[in-house]
């Protein structure tokens, strides 16, 4: 009889299913109604993330695109300018929702390993002039998806808040996987946070839970996002049931990040492959495969598929690989044989 091998899926850390306790704590939550507000599985998971990001308030929303979106519209006004790093979520991966859905003009700066210094974003500031979009919010991303998983330097973070508060503009830091920086670089959510004013973290980005992002900042600013989260279609009524699962994935899946970054880092220094490379230090759980020749990335996504692997191809000449929940380390060393024999003679 002829083994199929196990299917090993790397293309995101969104890709876990939940686990049978996960599960269980799903089907035992206490319910209500949170478009009316009163579901209390949901309040205590919004206070939670609150309290742990050292903020006022929090508001539970489907995705981590609705809370990056939701602190755009309730921090700026239509015609504003926003200032972003060229390889950022929100301007890459969110349809063009700052403009839809906020009116904002972004000024796209470029910034090695997404990494956006102040003196980057006060280069990009439009001038006080009534020709001149008005300047109101700047955007950070922590860590950085595009750049491989990177940690933002806390002193920069500081840096930008501070340069930021002192020009009167607002700072939102897109922090889905702000988990990966608190478990690798040691320091509290709430530190990692305290410089900006508001935060939007992901609860089915590696920490095994279906659904779910919170948005914190202070209360009138959340107060403000609740009525766009309505207005948007992102009331819920029994979302208890996607609140437990992500109060669950606090309790047990945070602290084991450790394990995906170290599984990250034996793919990245397991490659000996000549025509493959990881050009960036792997911080966390993102491991960047950069593959030369003409076509040979898609060829490579391809090769792994038959293999029984799912990676995702992420632009010309590069390949994503995200160890989560679901690998062990047999999947690591299934891969990394596969990524070693890709196009061999």
């Amino acid at each position: 009889m002829t083994r199929v091998p196990k299917p090993i899926d790397m293309r995101s850390d969104t890709v876990t299913l939940p686990s049978e306790g996960m599960l269980r704590a799903m089907a035992a939550a206490e319910l209500g109604d949170d478009v009316l507000g009163d579901d209390p599985t949901v309040h205590r998971l919004q206070d939670r993330t609150a309290e742990l990001l050292g903020k006022e308030a929090g508001l539970f929303v489907p995705s981590g695109t609705m809370g990056n979106q939701l602190a755009l519209r309730v921090q700026t006004s239509p015609g504003d300018q926003l200032v972003i790093e060229d390889g950022a979520h929100i301007y890459r991966f969110e349809a063009g929702a700052p403009a839809a859905l906020s009116g904002l003009l972004m000024t796209c700066v470029p910034a090695p390993g997404g990494r956006l210094d102040w003196e980057h974003v006060e280069a990009a500031l439009n001038p006080d002039n009534v020709h001149a979009a008005p300047p109101s919010l700047v955007c950070l991303e922590n860590t950085h998806n595009r750049a491989g998983g990177r940690i933002l330097p806390q002193e920069l973070v500081v840096a930008v808040g501070a340069g930021a508060h002192a020009r009167g503009l607002r700072v939102h830091l897109d922090g889905a996987r702000l988990w990966h920086a608190h478990v690798a670089g040691g320091l509290s959510l709430a530190e990692l946070a305290r410089p900006v004013d508001t935060v939007s973290v992901c609860f089915s980005k590696a920490l095994g839970a279906p659904v779910g992002s919170v948005l914190v900042g202070d209360r009138a600013t959340i107060k403000r996002a609740y009525r766009f989260r309505k207005m948007w279609g992102g009331g819920m009524r029994q979302s208890g049931l996607l609140a437990a699962a992500c109060l669950y994935a606090l309790d047990h899946n945070l602290e084991r990040l450790a394990v995906d970054h170290a599984r990250a880092s034996a793919l990245a220094a397991g490659l000996s492959h000549p025509r493959l490379s990881v050009g960036h230090p792997v911080d966390t759980n993102i491991v960047m495969v950069d593959v030369a020749g003409e076509g040979a990335d898609v060829r490579l996504v391809a090769h792994l598929a038959a293999g029984g692997i799912k990676v995702l191809g992420f632009g010309p000449g590069r390949v994503r690989l995200v160890p989560n929940l679901n690998n062990d380390d047999a999947d690591i060393r299934t891969v990394i044989d596969a990524l070693n024999n890709f196009e061999k003679a």
